[in-house]
């Protein structure tokens, strides 16, 4: 019997539901923190394009999920916001590229600041096995995401 085909027992049913909740929830209080004036698929293009550098439109569209169309705009209202740079790729100039601009740049570490600053004002009210225990969740939660650890 393959895992997809096991019959799950209701407390790993509880574990999922309630963790799918949690994450919900804390996701959302984060956004709360960041937002900086920008939509949640706004933020994610910004984090993506500061991790990996400039992209093209395509190669970043792949990176969030969704469609180059969708891409396009939301590049586009980044662009019109200072937050991204777009220009041509000097190999194709058929083809655009994006960098975060030194506003967006600064957005995102305000935005980086205010949610860890809510994470430390939080995990300060834990007792330190609990605090622990979280720091273990988070590795796992990473691997949950379907990124290495």
């Amino acid at each position: 019997m393959s895992r997809m085909e096991t019959a799950w027992t209701g407390a790993q049913v509880s574990t999922a539901s309630r963790l799918a909740m949690s994450v919900t929830r804390l996701e959302r209080r984060l956004r709360q923190r960041s937002a900086g004036g920008v939509t949640a698929s706004q933020y994610a293009a910004l984090v993506t394009i500061s991790k990996r550098g400039e992209l093209t439109l395509g190669e970043l569209a792949s990176a969030e999920g969704v469609a180059p169309p969708s891409m396009t705009r939301i590049a586009a209202n980044l662009e019109q916001a200072g937050l991204v740079q777009r220009h041509p790729d000097p190999l194709d100039r058929r083809v655009a590229l994006v960098a975060l601009s030194p506003q967006g740049a600064e957005m995102l570490r305000e935005a980086r600041t205010r949610r860890e600053l809510y994470l430390r004002e939080r995990l300060e009210a834990l007792a330190p096995g609990d605090v622990e225990v979280l720091d273990r969740a988070a590795e796992l939660m990473t691997f949950l995401a379907g990124e290495a650890p």
